[in-house]
């Protein structure tokens, strides 16, 4: 049960690496500002007191609140350069944890309540975030996100902005990455400078990849998958199971490029014509390339 609840909280995360990703933004961010999240509801928890949903509004709006600024900052650095500054932020907020001891704890870390680690609250800030993925990819944000990840110098002919809708991607990316931070920190109860570090964004970002990074529900998936994996080989694997695990997603990977949720796939089953025995009758090769490629493109 316990690996299902932080199952549930990477998915958040990953979700969050999803929403700048979608705009063709590699970050890593989420981390640093589920840290944040965390420690300022532990710090004002233990000293004021706070309910369960003032304290999740308060990572969300947090998150969301340095979303914007990261963004601000951020946004017009290249691809790769970007990636390696959200990293940054990631080491930097480590480096906070130890030096801010009144705040964090230091090296010791703090206690957390644990008010919001319960089930109901996770799966239904999981059921709101994916309402709102689910809504925004078939708005116009989701069709003008998906012109800049392709491509932004195109994207800018159809009178789209690629940094307003970068900039829109890291905002929600910090909402749903500070809560779930929050959440993160509940269940755990303790929080310290290692619990968000850099392990957890690569865990995040592999869960992207694995799931697939072309649709929302990917990341829950991959996210799924990828804690539950490690926990289903360890027995009988025994101290091979990291190992066995790499090789698993590794061949996945390469079988699945687009990951285990690919809309495209669905999509040339459905019309009929991916079959071993040929293309169906109408298909691209009876004189219908056109549409039957529109039907099947991504």
């Amino acid at each position: 049960m316990i690996t299902l609840q932080f199952a549930g909280v990477n998915a958040l995360f990953a979700l969050a690496v999803y929403a700048s990703l979608w705009t063709g933004v590699l970050s890593l961010a989420p981390v640093f500002f589920g840290a944040v999240s965390a420690f300022t509801f532990g710090y004002f928890a233990g000293t004021l007191g706070m309910t369960p949903l003032l304290g999740l509004l308060l990572g969300a709006a947090l998150g969301a609140a340095l979303g914007a600024v990261t963004a601000g900052l951020l946004i017009r650095l290249d691809s790769h350069y970007l990636a390696m500054a959200t990293i940054a932020m990631v080491l930097i907020g480590r480096v906070l944890i130890l030096n801010l001891p009144e705040q964090t704890g230091g090296a010791s870390g703090t206690l957390v309540p644990g008010d919001l680690g319960t089930w109901a609250w996770l799966i239904g800030t999981l059921l709101v975030a994916a309402y709102l993925m689910a809504r925004l990819a078939g708005s116009r944000f989701g069709l003008a996100a998906d012109a800049v990840r392709e491509d932004p110098a195109v994207a800018e002919t159809l009178a789209i902005s690629p940094r307003r809708i970068q900039f829109v991607g890291m905002v929600i990316s910090g909402v749903l990455g500070g809560a779930a931070g929050i959440l993160q920190s509940s269940f755990l109860r303790y929080i310290g400078p290692d619990t968000f570090y850099t392990h957890l964004g690569f865990v995040t970002l592999a869960a992207v990849v694995l799931g697939g990074a072309f649709h929302w529900l990917g990341p829950i998936v991959g996210a799924v998958v990828f804690t539950i994996l490690p926990e289903l080989l360890r027995e009988p694997m025994g101290e091979y199971d990291r190992v066995v695990t790499g090789v698993l997603l590794v061949v996945i990977i390469i079988y699945m490029p687009r990951g285990l949720v690919d809309v495209r796939r669905l999509r040339l089953v459905r019309s009929g014509w991916w079959r071993r025995d040929g293309p169906a009758p109408g298909g691209p090769d009876q004189g219908e390339p056109t549409a039957a490629r529109a039907e099947v493109a991504p």
